[in-house]
């Protein structure tokens, strides 16, 4: 991973008491948590030893509510006043590890969050102008709607900011400031008003166009209905 990709993803400096367990065998061992994201975590571990540079099927208690089972690579090890820190790559995570990960962040971190998330998102107003000019594509009714959502694309371990322009039950109606390649797919997490934390939904990019200077304009396929719900507030 290079430097770029590495601050794309944006790490959670979580300090908390968490346990871990090796290869799913013997029991689980107490660690500290010094930070967390989609692609590896950071930790300390008294005096037991881990060897650098293998592979691990790691189990991660995070607390009474979320538990990982991720594959993990052990990056590097060092020795800071007799305590063992490790920095350990994800090499494979579900996608229900993900969802539980980004509610484990939000719980304990949600002021960081708050202020990370949508930092380096545009007002928008110009390229939401721009895009309503462009033809329907729709097969499903859509309802106007402005909401921020962060997305990553898991092929490309990229991360990036847009604002929905339309929704429906089935698809969304996007504006980013970088193109998605049709046929990509997407993890997306929507932040929606009176809604605790953002919405997690999952969806393929099935159309995208240059929308002047000021960005493009995409059309997704959600997996599932996930918004089925949220648009049948907007068909009063």
């Amino acid at each position: 991973m290079n430097t770029k990709e590495q601050r794309n993803n944006v790490r959670w400096h979580i300090s908390r008491p968490i346990k871990i367990k090796l290869d799913g065998v013997g029991d689980f061992v107490d660690c500290q948590l010094i930070n967390i994201n989609y692609k590896g975590l950071q930790l300390s571990l008294g005096p037991k030893v881990i060897e650098k540079d293998q592979f691990l099927n790691l189990s991660i208690l995070l607390d009474d509510n979320f538990t990982l089972d991720i594959e993990t690579w052990v990056v590097w090890h060092r020795v800071i006043d007799n305590r063992n820190l490790y920095g350990f790559y994800f090499i494979k995570i579900k996608d229900s590890d993900k969802d539980s990960l980004f509610k484990f962040v939000f719980k304990y971190a949600p002021q960081e969050v708050n202020k990370h998330w949508w930092e380096g998102l545009k007002a928008g107003e110009e390229i939401m102008t721009q895009s309503q000019n462009f033809e329907d594509k729709r097969v499903f009714a859509r309802f106007p709607m402005e909401l921020s959502l962060r997305f990553l694309e898991p092929s490309a371990t990229r991360e990036g900011l847009a604002r929905s322009v339309d929704i429906s039950s089935k698809g969304l109606g996007l504006v980013t400031e970088e193109k998605l390649v049709p046929d990509t797919s997407l993890e997306m997490w929507l932040s929606v008003p009176d809604r605790p934390e953002p919405l997690y939904t999952r969806g393929q990019v099935i159309w995208s166009e240059g929308s002047g200077a000021s960005g493009f304009r995409c059309g997704i396929k959600l997996e599932r209905a996930d918004l089925m719900s949220l648009t049948r507030n907007f068909k009063g």
